[in-house]
Order: C-alpha cells, then sequence, then structure tokens
C-alpha cells in the first residue's frame, strides 16, 4: 500500500491532517510529521526520513507539504531516505484526503495516488 507523509510547520497542524485524513483513508499508513523538534515551528529532515522510513511497504510514499521550507526539507530527507516517495504539489488537508482514499485502491501507486492529491487544487468549496 502506498503510505502517506504529511509535513507541516506545525505538529498539531500536521497531527489534525493526518486525522482527517485517516477518517477516509482507513487502512493507509499516514505519517504527521512536523516542527522544529524543541516545540517550535519549523521542520527537519532527519524527522521526516524517519516518517518515510515508518510507512514504506514497499509501493512508496507520497508526502504532502505545506509551505516553503518544509518542500526544501521534504525533498532533502527523500534524497537521504531509501523509500521510493514524491511530493504531491496539492493543498495539504484536501490533497492529504484525497491521497488517503485513492491509496486505499489494490491498484494505487505512487503516481496514481500523488496525481489524486493534486487534483485537490482543482476543487471548488463554494
Amino acid at each position: 500500500m502506498v503510505g502517506l507523509v504529511v509535513v507541516s510547520h506545525s505538529r498539531k497542524a500536521a497531527e489534525g491532517i493526518a486525522e482527517v485524513a485517516t477518517e477516509m483513508g482507513g487502512d493507509t499508513r499516514i505519517e504527521p510529521v512536523g516542527g522544529d523538534g524543541q516545540g517550535g515551528i519549523g521542520t527537519v529532515p532527519d524527522d521526516i526520513v524517519d516518517a518515510l522510513d515508518a510507512v514504506e511497504e514497499g509501493d512508496g510514499v507520497v508526502v504532502l507539504v505545506d509551505l516553503g521550507s518544509a518542500v526544501m526539507n521534504a525533498d532533502v530527507a527523500i534524497e537521504m531516505s531509501d523509500a521510493d516517495a514524491v511530493i504531491a504539489d496539492a493543498p495539504v488537508l484536501e490533497g492529504a484526503v484525497n491521497a488517503a482514499v485513492a491509496a486505499t485502491s489494490p491498484k494505487a501507486t505512487v503516481d496514481s495516488v500523488r496525481e489524486q492529491a493534486e487534483a485537490a487544487r482543482d476543487v471548488d468549496k463554494l
């Protein structure tokens, strides 16, 4: 099964997004990661590597990020990890929900899950 990692500058935000996505994604493995490692705002590549390794089951990982340095640190983490991982260019909450649902398909691939996450960019809220 394709795993998901939610990266936010706020640990609480990452946990909340993962919680919502888990409601929709059933057995999809979703790992939240965020914060600077000392209780503050930020992201740490080593923490992201740990999250990638925690959800990697052989089918790859889709990473959803909030903004700025989360993207940069996720890129660094992917390079450091052995996981087959990609970053989705998607809104983090809506993308995580779409990805979690897509990952439940027995035919899910990293590319198909990333595509569904990125489809969330076009969803109107009103």
